[in-house]
């Protein structure tokens, strides 16, 4: 049975915003408009409906006569993308721990979540758990225009996730570490070290991206 309206363009919207930030293979190619119509089950409108969007994301390009296109990330957003989430994440520490709203414990509950699949689960729902685990922080600050800002970064932040952990054999350990160095800094009140956890992480992110 296929779809149609808001609730056919809403399911292809989901299916692919998912396969973009799941397969990096993604990148570099043009989406088969017809493949996903019929793995979400909806004609081609609606999924053509949710490309606009998704470009309205900057997550692909609409080429005249060819379609969508998922171009890759160049060096230059990944650089800012990393400053942007610094600037934010930082400030949220600072005010969390002002306000005494610091998310230690659920936090520290996603990081566990993450611990338990560090070996057997795949890329991406471990770097889901990394993008919920930098949410929590967020939300905690109490700022609804920033948290918007940060969660449309959510999309890279997500696929470039992905990425790294392909391309260094080590770094779901590592973002295990660096996780838990944040909590520590946020649980013992101390905005110093709980910033230069946060900064040495998304570093630590961005430098293996730009290696590639």
């Amino acid at each position: 049975m296929q779809l149609s309206g808001d609730s056919g363009r809403d399911r292809a919207y989901q299916y692919l915003r998912g396969t973009v930030l799941s397969d990096p293979a993604v990148s570099g190619t043009f989406i088969n408009e017809q493949a996903v119509a019929t793995e979400v089950g909806v004609s081609r409108t609606p999924v053509r409906e949710a490309l606009l969007m998704l470009a309205a994301e900057d997550l692909v390009q609409l080429v005249p006569h060819r379609g969508a296109f998922v171009a890759p990330v160049p060096g230059r957003e990944i650089a800012e993308m990393m400053q942007a989430r610094g600037v934010i994440e930082c400030w949220a520490a600072t005010t969390c721990l002002t306000a005494g709203t610091t998310p230690v414990a659920p936090m520290s509950a996603v990081l566990e979540q993450q611990r338990a699949i560090v070996e057997s689960g795949d890329a991406k729902d471990f770097i889901e758990l990394d993008s919920q685990f930098h949410a929590l922080l967020i939300e905690a600050a109490g700022n609804s225009v920033l948290g918007r800002l940060y969660d449309s970064l959510r999309a890279r932040h997500v696929l470039l996730g992905v990425v790294a952990l392909q391309r260094s054999a080590t770094r779901r350990q590592d973002v295990l570490a660096e996780h838990q160095a944040i909590v520590h800094g946020l649980a013992s009140g101390d905005t110093a070290a709980a910033e230069a956890a946060i900064l040495r992480h998304l570093d630590t992110t961005g430098s293996i991206l730009m290696q590639g």
